[in-house]
């Protein structure tokens, strides 16, 4: 069985993030990304595919606010952060 390759970088923010490559590639990934611009509530369904419940998790811990909240624009920062720093690496 071969190993899996992971994809990490960090954002302007600081999230230090590892994605297994594979992930990148995954047509529900990309279907729900396509569907984001009609239906922005598939920003959720992005994460969860893209880093699992538990990545999931942690990404909202290092946005979520005094206030316990965790603001979407900030996931939406962060989202846009990791795709620029995994093309970059890509290429």
């Amino acid at each position: 069985m071969a190993d899996k390759k992971y994809v990490s970088g960090e954002t302007e923010s600081g999230f230090v993030f590892n994605i297994e490559a594979g992930q990148l590639d995954n047509m529900e990934l990309i279907d729900a990304l396509a569907e984001l611009d009609d239906d922005p509530l598939k920003i959720s369904l992005v994460i969860t595919l893209l880093f699992g419940k538990e990545e999931k998790k942690r990404l909202y811990e290092h946005v979520r606010t005094e206030d316990g909240i965790v603001p979407g624009k900030a996931i939406e920062k962060e989202l846009s952060d990791i795709f620029r720093v995994s093309q970059e690496l890509k290429n």
